[in-house]
């Protein structure tokens, strides 16, 4: 058995530059990748259990990040105009390192919210919605 660090996972996400940024140092949380599917149930009369038929997929993800405004890669500075950005942006997704496999697509960038709470540090949570399907490649 193969066990893994999640402070390994690398997340990278393509700017309103066109330039592909690894925001992962900033990243306290990723939860919702690959992501479920919606299944649409078929099932008919005089059967002893439901059938379900696979249909779209509809994949949210949230970020929960520490904040910062660093030039190029600095969470405020990629999320912040990506939350007004009018097309859906690429990103990748590698949960154990830069290796396989990589989960990848588009998303647009729904929510981008600034935490702030008193003796803590400043945070923000991003929510993203993919565009079609997370593709997936590698073992």
């Amino acid at each position: 058995m193969s066990l893994y660090d999640s402070g390994l996972s690398v997340f990278k996400i393509t700017d309103t530059g066109s330039d592909l940024r690894d925001v992962s140092p900033y990243i306290v949380s990723i939860d919702g990748l690959p992501g479920p599917r919606e299944l649409n149930e078929a099932t008919g009369l005089n059967v002893t259990g439901r059938k379900f038929h696979p249909t779209l997929e509809n994949v949210p993800f949230t970020l929960e990040l520490m904040f910062s405004a660093d030039a190029t890669v600095g969470p405020d500075t990629v999320f912040g105009p990506l939350s007004r950005h009018t097309a859906a942006t690429a990103f990748e997704y590698y949960p154990k390192g830069v290796t396989v496999p990589k989960y990848y697509g588009s998303c647009w960038v729904r929510n981008y919210t600034i935490l702030t709470r008193v003796g803590s540090l400043l945070t923000a949570r991003v929510e993203c919605q993919v565009e079609g399907t997370v593709s997936r490649t590698g073992s």
